[in-house]
């Protein structure tokens, strides 16, 4: 147990050590080389961990689940299937960043016995996919694939980036008739802002940072506020966000129920960013909320508010 706790630490210092490194590499960038740097920052900024990679291996679904493979936008995207469905109302689980579709295994079977099909997958560069660069965009496009390649769902879930992707890939290609978004983003820019933070890039570089990610997607990050987009949405949906979130601030998960006409906000605490996608009382509100039931508040929009009435 010593040597466990050791070593633990040993990885935490080394982790630490690496952060700062990246840190000041930024910080001194920023000011002697900005061109070399925001390429840098930008490529990091679209680069999934390797950890995604790893927790998928690792994942263990039961034999139930079906394996396949997806070419769409030149990359080969691992898809993950229970039940058929082409007979059955399917729901379509979509990670977040850095994260793996098997990473929704504690949904898998209480979705089976309402009866629906389930289908999940890993995005570019995440999990057993190919590619090693994924944005925003390429995140949307990827589930609009999905999604036409096995229809309209009766229900998609997304999580954190998965939770705004999933959002604006709704259109009349492709649409889920109910979406639950748990610890959803609304906001390309802020994530960037947060992300500057953290590895001490300065601020001075921010315009040129996002016409990087403009150029890359061909979409200009304005354009991807969920905000712009939320009002045009019919279905019923169920926003999900903790108060204690420190990846992304529980602010934007009110942004989606106040600008969303049929959705209600469901707020925890105490669960953060990650722990309120496995709690037994979030998966049990969308259980209810699935059934009719009424779950969370209503949010009405006002002027005097950010951002105003859509």
């Amino acid at each position: 147990m010593k040597r466990q706790t050791a070593h633990s630490r040993h990885h935490s210092s080394r982790h630490t050590l690496k952060l700062g490194a990246v840190r000041i590499g930024f910080a001194v960038g920023s000011r002697l080389a900005p061109e070399r740097t925001v390429d840098r920052a930008a490529r990091l900024f679209a680069t999934p961990f390797a950890s995604s990679r790893s927790r998928a291996r690792a994942a263990q679904p039961d034999r139930d689940m079906q394996r396949g493979q997806l070419q769409i936008g030149g990359e080969s995207i691992a898809t993950y299937v229970w039940g058929d469905p082409s007979t059955q109302p399917y729901a379509l689980l979509v990670h977040g960043w850095s994260s793996f579709g098997l990473r929704y295994l504690p949904w898998v079977a209480k979705l089976r016995a309402l009866g629906f099909a389930v289908v999940s997958f890993d995005q570019p560069g995440h999990g057993d996919s190919s590619g090693r660069f994924c944005t925003l965009p390429d995140c949307i496009a990827t589930i609009r694939a999905v999604g036409q390649h096995f229809g309209n769902a009766a229900l998609a879930i997304g999580h954190s980036m998965g939770g705004a992707a999933v959002t604006l890939a709704q259109n009349e290609d492709w649409y889920a008739e109910r979406l639950v978004v748990i610890a959803p983003a609304a906001d390309i820019e802020a994530a960037a802002h947060r992300f500057f933070r953290f590895v001490h890039l300065g601020q001075h570089l921010r315009e040129p940072f996002m016409a990087w990610y403009e150029q890359r997607t061909g979409i200009a990050p304005r354009d991807l506020a969920v905000h712009r987009h939320l009002p045009m949405l019919g279905q019923p949906g169920l926003v999900v966000h903790d108060l204690d979130d420190r990846e992304v601030p529980w602010e934007e998960g009110e942004r989606y129920a106040r600008f969303w006409p049929g959705a209600r906000l469901l707020t925890t605490q105490g669960l953060g960013h990650h722990k309120v996608l496995d709690a037994p009382e979030v998966l049990e509100a969308t259980l209810a909320f699935l059934r009719g039931e009424s779950v969370g508040n209503r949010v009405v929009a006002s002027p005097n508010l950010p951002y105003g009435l859509a």
